[in-house]
């Protein structure tokens, strides 16, 4: 069972405060895709419900982080010679700052999918936190725009481009880097960038990829995820997906906790969310499954604590939403699936079409759903899918959405919009 105790309750009272105003770091103020929005529109459209339509240069999937009257993201030149960030007025959606934070001699290789601008920063009162993977990393001062500190010696081969995004927990900006020649996660003092810790992945990769070949460098040994703090049972834990395995770290030390293989897996991509005593999660490439593990591990516990596991309709890219007692989730390819958290039993599925990379949201009640199309499905949470609405913008979205206030934040691939009754 999870449990807050009460004297640790503070250490996440930056990140829970003022919820419905603020999108700190990749999905949202608690990093499950949970807003508590009301009073958002139900329809828009290229005319209608648009407060504002913003251009954005180059090329990013990052998603908008929100403080205050800030809107930050980030974006590259198509070639990632040029690695830049975005300050964005929430209220008029001009651009109050654009800064060129690195330049970049020889970029490694990108997926043509993927951009040089794929990890969301992570904000907080006066700073926010870029990173570009191992191109670089920095702190901004969100008054002054200067840049507090930068690191570009964390590096990794990450083969076809990054994509893990950084959270802050207490001092600590915490990193994975998932390539196919380093797996490690890192933890920074925020305040001056300089290490506190860093821990290798403890899986052995050499091994056999599942065809029986020799384990190469690349697809089976890089990630895209992104790490989840949480107090389970008393225990802090930093939840963590890498290729091949599922950790559980001390974010304070380092120390890992327990472990669960999966080796026919890889690229895991998303975020995990909890409840229920158990830990969800999507396996990533290959495999395709979904996860429960029930929380109390320490050390191998794939054989013992992985309470079960789902292959149909599983997500490799979009993060999952746990509302209640069932799991929501949206498959690349467009087949939305209703799961019960207790015992893995796909309880409703049904295709909406296209192809999906951002991660859905649970707002005012309705969970939404936004494809590479531009078309956003609206559903009412349940065992059956009920649609309340269908929305089209153009351009269509990789990037996942923020939400605060009474307003959506959807970037799709050539603009920043903010939706909102008009």
């Amino acid at each position: 069972m999870v449990k807050i105790i009460p004297a640790l309750i503070l250490i996440f009272h930056c990140l829970i405060v003022f919820a419905a105003d603020h999108w700190p770091q990749f999905r949202g103020p608690d990093g499950n895709g949970h807003s508590d929005a009301r009073d958002l529109p139900l329809n828009w459209s290229e005319t209608k419900n648009v407060v504002w339509k913003t251009p954005v240069h180059d090329r990013g999937w990052s998603s908008p982080v929100i403080y205050g009257n800030q809107i930050w993201l980030t974006t590259a030149t198509q070639d990632g010679r040029k690695l830049y960030a975005l300050c964005i007025d929430r209220e008029t959606g001009s651009i109050i700052r654009d800064m060129k934070l690195f330049d970049v001699v020889q970029p490694q290789y990108a997926h043509p999918f993927n951009t040089y601008a794929s990890p969301t920063p992570a904000i907080e009162p006066g700073r926010v936190y870029i990173t570009f993977g191992s191109p670089g990393t920095a702190c901004i001062d969100t008054k002054s725009f200067r840049v507090v500190w930068e690191r570009r010696d964390l590096e990794c081969n990450h083969f076809r481009g990054a994509g893990s995004s950084p959270i802050i927990f207490q001092n600590l900006l915490i990193m994975h880097f998932d390539g196919s020649d380093h797996q490690f996660v890192t933890a920074l003092d925020k305040r001056t960038g300089k290490t506190i810790w860093q821990t290798k992945r403890s899986i052995d990769f050499q091994d056999l990829e599942p065809n029986g070949k020799p384990a190469a460098d690349g697809d089976y040994r890089k990630a895209f995820a992104t790490p989840h703090v949480a107090v389970i049972n008393g225990r802090l834990e930093l939840i963590s997906l890498g290729a091949k395995a599922a950790y559980a770290y001390n974010p304070l030390t380092g120390e890992e906790l327990w472990r669960v293989e999966e080796r026919a897996q890889h690229s895991a991509s998303t975020r995990p969310v909890i409840g229920h005593g158990m830990i969800f999660f999507p396996t990533g490439f290959s495999t395709g499954q979904l996860f429960a593990v029930r929380t109390g591990g320490k050390g191998l516990v794939t054989d013992t604590h992985v309470a079960w596991k789902v292959k149909r309709g599983v997500s490799n890219k979009p993060s999952i939403l746990l509302i209640d007692d069932l799991i929501y989730m949206i498959s690349d390819n467009g087949i939305a699936s209703c799961v019960e958290a207790k015992t893995g039993e796909v309880v409703g599925q049904k295709r909406i079409g296209g192809e999906y990379s951002a991660s859905p949201v649970y707002a005012d009640g309705k969970v939404w759903f936004f494809g590479e199309d531009g078309k956003t499905t609206v559903f009412r949470p349940g065992r059956t899918f009920d649609l309340l609405a269908e929305n089209q913008l153009a351009d269509g979205f990789l990037a996942s959405p923020a939400i605060a206030g009474k307003a959506f934040y959807l970037r799709t691939r050539t603009h920043l919009y903010r939706i909102e009754k008009r």
